[in-house]
């Protein structure tokens, strides 16, 4: 048997390890939302840097030959490349008159409470932190709320004290 056949039968061998191995089955692509991908400079960054670390994950699984990490990075990297292609860079306004994309606004809640928010874009998103994707029902609702309107969010009203970029 030559070098050839042998070389050729353990790499069809290791294929069919691979295909059967647990975990290798297809992932479902990650969901792409309906909305425009607008971001903030912020926005672009976090998701030029998750390219980059995907990048860099993909290169460390391939060495290690790790085919269920290639399948999840291969994945997510799909996600991220194309949230990359279809951003819409919003830069924000010097000064805002009325909530819209990047600004941040502070609300003031019959209670007393102040909470403050920023609407920025869905992927960046996090409401532990205050930012608030614009997409989201919470922040169509403040949408071109001026300083001094009341907004009515979910199940409890608020009236818009200030606005920042």
């Amino acid at each position: 048997m030559s070098m050839q056949h042998i070389l050729k039968g353990r790499l069809l061998s290791r294929a069919f390890d691979k295909e059967s191995a647990p975990g290798l089955e297809s992932l479902p692509e990650r969901a792409v939302s309906e909305f425009p991908n607008f971001v903030t400079p912020a926005g672009l960054a976090q998701i030029e840097a998750r390219v980059a670390a995907l990048q860099a994950e993909s290169s460390i699984a391939q060495e290690r030959d790790d085919g269920a990490a290639l399948a999840r990075i291969a994945r997510d990297l799909r996600y991220w490349s194309q949230r990359q292609a279809t951003a819409r860079l919003v830069q924000p306004l010097a000064a805002p008159d009325s909530v819209r994309f990047g600004v941040q606004v502070s609300l003031k809640f019959a209670d007393g409470a102040v909470q403050t928010l920023r609407l920025v874009g869905e992927d960046e998103a996090d409401p532990v932190s205050g930012r608030i994707s614009w997409a989201a029902p919470l922040g169509r609702a403040l949408i071109g709320a001026r300083v001094g309107d009341p907004v009515q969010l979910l199940e409890t009203q608020a009236e818009v004290i200030a606005l920042e970029t």
